[in-house]
């Protein structure tokens, strides 16, 4: 393919029940044309919108969407009647589980659909929603080239004992390990260090967002991460645990008589910050609640409280700590959590800059810190659009 090409490259994030829609020209500058998010796929009311480059709302559409395949017809209709419609070079998919052999971003042919397809036991929440929208794509632009980006490639770099755990070798063998997610993240970071100038040293990264985890990076490779087998552990998340005794798991299905699928449920959509607050998941109206409500303020502690335990945890795996990063919904734009994180890490030599905090800077700490903190918004869809655009063109990375 002519390198010297605008490539059009479409990109798609398929959830359980939602998928998120971007559309980037790949020139220079990289240039986003369009976002689209589909939400409470399968459910009554879904809700289908579309926001111009300028962020300016396209479409706010409530309606059935039965399954991921009408979500993908419901945007395509929309598209190839929409001016801004152009014939599509590539389709670049986040897909949130790749296993241990899938550390590179790899092209979407019936093979890896099949390899996919065996990997279905170890996760069975997403990758049956990655795998129908792959297989909708084929058939609905069957001569676009497509690209499948792995969420957990990026951990694979993690030494033996940091992806093990300590149950028998056989659970090992057949791939229950300490895979690691938001991979995509965590490689646009250590993309934009590269760019300041950074690329080396030892950098704890935190996406703090609905889903939370940090992932502890040396010279631009992880070698540790807090979500694990499954995303449900690490950090307390907006409804997701974090890391908890798993003789929790035996009193809920010995005592409670729940179902697997039940405490699955309860982990991943009732626990978290929603769990402890009994009452929302979202960190600004607990923060808007903490002095009046003693539950949402223990959320937020916890919260806080965790993340700090995890930088201490990590600076000693790394041996230290140059930089500390910020990312994520949550770490890029709640100054006062980025506070109270940091708050008790002085002996790490993290310290904050209140105003720099206070404004969402760049760079948070004080210019003679001996840890530079920093803010990146970070961007899963360009770098699926990255690394689709590089697989088009014949490239590994």
């Amino acid at each position: 393919m002519n390198s010297n090409k605008k490539l059009s490259i479409l990109t798609l994030n398929a959830g359980s029940s939602s998928l998120k829609i971007a559309l980037f020209e790949m020139d220079e500058p990289e240039f986003c044309m369009l976002t689209s998010e589909i939400d409470r796929i399968g459910l009554k009311a879904s809700r289908f919108k579309v926001k111009g480059g300028d962020g300016a709302t396209i479409v706010d559409q409530h309606m059935d969407i039965a399954d991921h395949e009408a979500a993908l017809q419901t945007f395509f209709h929309w598209f190839d009647s929409h001016p801004s419609s152009r014939p599509l070079d590539a389709i670049g998919h986040r897909v949130v589980f790749g296993g241990t052999k899938h550390s590179q971003p790899t092209a979407v042919d019936a093979k890896l659909i099949a390899a996919l397809k065996e990997l279905v036991p170890l996760d069975p929440e997403h990758l049956p929603a990655a795998i129908r929208t792959m297989d909708t794509v084929s058939r609905l632009y069957p001569d676009a080239a497509q690209v499948a980006c792995f969420d957990t490639a990026f951990h694979r770099t993690m030494p033996p004992a940091a992806q093990t755990y300590a149950i028998p070798a056989s659970y090992t063998q057949e791939g229950v390990i300490r895979y690691g997610f938001h991979g995509l993240s965590y490689e646009y970071i250590v993309y934009e260090l590269a760019k300041l100038g950074e690329p080396d040293g030892r950098v704890i990264a935190a996406h703090l967002g609905s889903g939370a985890s940090m992932a502890a990076i040396r010279d631009g490779k992880s070698i540790d991460t807090t979500m694990g087998f499954t995303p449900t552990a690490g950090l307390v998340m907006s409804t997701r645990s974090g890391d908890m005794d798993p003789g929790i798991i035996t009193y809920m299905t010995q005592e409670k008589k729940l179902s697997s699928k039940v405490v699955s449920h309860i982990l991943n959509e009732q626990s978290g910050l929603l769990g402890v607050s009994g009452s929302t998941s979202d960190m600004k109206e607990l923060l808007d609640r903490e002095k009046t409500d003693p539950d949402s303020a223990l959320a937020v502690e916890m919260f806080c409280y965790v993340a700090s335990k995890f930088i201490g945890a990590f600076a000693a795996a790394l041996g230290g700590l140059d930089r500390l990063i910020f990312a994520g919904g949550i770490g890029e734009n709640a100054p006062g959590i980025r506070k109270r994180i940091c708050a008790g890490l002085g002996f790490l030599g993290i310290e904050l800059d209140a105003d720099a905090n206070k404004a969402n800077a760049p760079v948070i700490s004080p210019d003679n810190g001996q840890v530079k903190v920093r803010v990146i918004k970070t961007d899963e869809e360009l770098m699926i659009a990255r690394h689709t655009k590089n697989i088009v063109e014949g490239g590994t990375k």
